[in-house]
This record gives structure tokens, sequence and C-alpha cells, in this order.
């Protein structure tokens, strides 16, 4: 279940505790349409967050891991003013998403090779994506700025 951290006016957000199976992406939609409401953003700025929080657990899940269910991803939504910072951690196979070779956009879609279009979305999406390998766990920061 979403935990409501509050915070100061000028920082706020959201906790949420997810395990890696595809399921739980609903809990994940109704928390960011909830951050989306706390926070006063644009119904398409939520969808554009909502959109890219699915697109990369949903990766997570279905190729991070062995088998579906029995690990945790969190996933962390805050306002530090004028900046939204999502932050994703997981204990799944390593994989840096920044390392991906940008997609084909230029050949017509049956000549293209399969994948890249999700962490390419992100990147357009996002102001600011940094990954870092932490322990035994992955670590995804992403930032919109909202001005």
């Amino acid at each position: 279940m979403a935990a409501w951290h509050a915070g100061d006016a000028m920082q706020s957000g959201f906790s949420l505790r997810l395990e890696n199976r595809l399921v739980e992406l609903d809990r994940l939609a109704a928390a960011v349409e909830a951050f989306g409401e706390a926070e006063r953003l644009s119904p398409k700025l939520t969808y554009q967050i909502g959109l890219v929080l699915d697109e990369l657990l949903t990766n997570t899940i279905a190729y991070g891991y062995p088998e579906e269910g029995g690990q945790d991803i969190t996933v962390v939504m805050k306002r530090e003013g004028g900046l939204l910072r999502f932050e994703i951690a997981d204990t799944a196979a390593p994989f840096d998403p920044l390392s991906a070779r940008p997609p084909d956009l230029c050949s017509p879609a049956g000549e293209r090779r399969i994948g890249g279009l999700g962490i390419h979305l992100v990147r357009s999406l996002m102001d600011r994506v940094a990954y870092e390998r932490v322990g035994n766990g992955n670590s995804l920061i992403l930032e919109k700025d909202l001005g």
C-alpha cells in the first residue's frame, strides 16, 4: 500500500513497496494518480510519469528476475520545490538502462531491431536519468523539472 510521507510545502511524496509481480502495476498506477492529485500536477504530466514508471517496472519484473514474486521493488515519488524526483530500487539482475543503444527510429518498422523504445521514451519524457548499482541492487533516479 502506498504510504504518504507528509512533508513541508517544499517537499512531499509517496513511498511504495511493490512485489516483483506484474499485477502490482495497478497499485503503482493508483499511487501515481494519488501523487499527481496531491501535487496538483496536470493530467498530461501525471500520465507521462505513470507511463515512464510502468515501462521501467514492467521491464524490471519481466527481465530482471528469474521468476515473478518474492522480491520487493521500492518506488519513491517526491516533489522538491520545482523538481519531481522518482527513485526506483530493486534487487533484480544488474542492468543499466542508460547503456542501451538508442532505437532505430528511421528504418521501416518491420526492419527495426526489437526493443529500446521504452528507454527512449523514458529519456524523452524525463529531464535527467541516472543509474547506479548499489551493493546487490539497482538504483534508478529520474527527475522532471516543473517549469
